[in-house]
């Protein structure tokens, strides 16, 4: 026997409601005209964006140096970044050469002893135990700019050679005018590794991969330093370096005795 439905509790009073349907507005479709206008639009705009991309990432590369320097000039200080080959080796000859009167190495890795670097360059034991500031807090680009600034207003050094490989010597003197907010002067002095060809980049998926990262860099670092004022309280560079290993040096440090 099938149950029939039981009344609702409104229908019990004697009143019945019933919904009435309401007709779905109807939202009048794009012109086809417009859609391919935005269309082209937007093509272009990612067209104009990526030929802009490229077109400074070939004016970067155009512009690394080719060729070791030595200074025209002579600084008060010296400062070398880790992170590539023969920067340390080129620092200490400047140092040696009289090309400064102190150098600072920084971005250490904790466990390099200033006894470490002297036994891996016999030749100027004397010159590090005398001259050769390390510094170990840096982590990063914006914290060897930091510490280079601490370092050189520490000993009152209004001009400073800075040692660190082609392709990122662009991003280090952003990071390090950004810092010094033109109040003292940077040579750059340029370290061209012999494995590394920037006329032939293409060549080489490492090159590419090395140069495409370091561009990329160096935009986020211009834009960023556009939009704050000192880098000590950078919100961006606290989150950069945040939760970051400590950099390894990555050269062996090592020079042949003359």
């Amino acid at each position: 026997m099938t149950r029939a439905p039981a009344p609702n509790a409104i229908e019990v009073l004697g009143w019945a409601w019933h919904q009435r349907a309401v007709p779905a507005r109807r939202v009048p479709a794009p012109a086809p005209g417009r859609t391919r206008v935005a269309a082209r639009l937007g093509l272009a705009a990612s067209t104009l964006g990526i030929l802009g991309f490229l077109g400074g990432f070939l004016a970067f590369v155009d512009a690394l140096q080719r060729v070791e320097r030595l200074p025209e000039g002579r600084a008060d200080g010296i400062v070398a970044l880790t992170g590539g080959a023969q920067r340390i080796g080129d620092a200490i000859d400047l140092l040696a050469g009289g090309y400064g009167r102190r150098l600072l190495i920084t971005g250490v890795n904790e466990r390099t002893s200033r006894d470490e670097i002297a036994r891996l360059n016999p030749t100027q034991r004397t010159l590090i135990a005398c001259c050769v500031d390390l510094d170990y807090r840096a982590r990063n680009t914006i914290g060897n700019a930091i510490e280079t600034r601490r370092w050189m207003r520490a000993h009152r050094f209004s001009t400073v050679t800075v040692v660190t490989s082609n392709y990122h010597m662009p991003r280090t003197l952003i990071e390090l005018d950004h810092a010094l907010q033109d109040s003292e002067r940077v040579v750059p002095h340029a370290v061209v590794a012999e494995s590394f060809d920037p006329d032939r980049w293409w060549q080489s998926l490492p090159a590419a991969r090395l140069l495409a990262s370091e561009y990329v860099k160096f935009l986020v670092s211009w834009v960023r330093t556009r939009f704050e004022d000192d880098p000590e309280r950078s919100r961006a560079a606290i989150l950069i370096g945040r939760g970051k290993p400590v950099k390894m040096v990555a050269e062996p440090l090592i020079r042949t005795a003359n």
